[in-house]
């Protein structure tokens, strides 16, 4: 299967008009982003959904990947949540490469909260290399 972008990502698609369009960049060796949700994004009242915030990480995993030349699926995902990510509350994403084998690729990021950096979730995943 060739994997092509059409720029339909649900996370960084800026195509796609019901995605949430966010810009990847590096700093510090670190794939990085910002996210602020809206209540469009919650599950509970004022609380962002627990798919959205994993979208975010898997994302972010991904880009590191690719950042690094790659182009990876996502074969697991392990998503640990600390703290809710609340309506309007601005979050700061980051995400590396931990290992890289010949077909496999271990990652793993962090959402945090902007202003005090409290951990919000962090996740570690296993990408395939296409």
């Amino acid at each position: 299967m060739k994997l092509e972008d059409d720029g339909n990502c649900f996370v960084c698609g800026k195509n796609n008009p019901y995605g949430l369009k966010l810009s990847f960049s590096v700093i510090e060796g670190k794939i990085t982003s910002e996210f602020t949700p809206s209540a469009f994004h919650q599950g509970y009242t004022n609380i962002t959904h627990g798919g959205v915030i994993t979208a975010l990480l898997d994302e972010a995993m991904i880009q590191a990947a690719l950042n690094c030349g790659l182009s990876p699926v996502t074969a697991a995902i392990d998503v640990r949540f600390r703290k809710p990510l609340l309506s309007g509350q601005r979050s700061h994403i980051e995400a590396e490469i931990v290992k890289q084998g010949r077909r496999l690729i271990q990652a793993k990021a962090r959402l945090t909260s902007f202003g005090d950096g409290d951990l919000i979730a962090e996740a570690y995943a296993k990408l395939l290399i296409k």
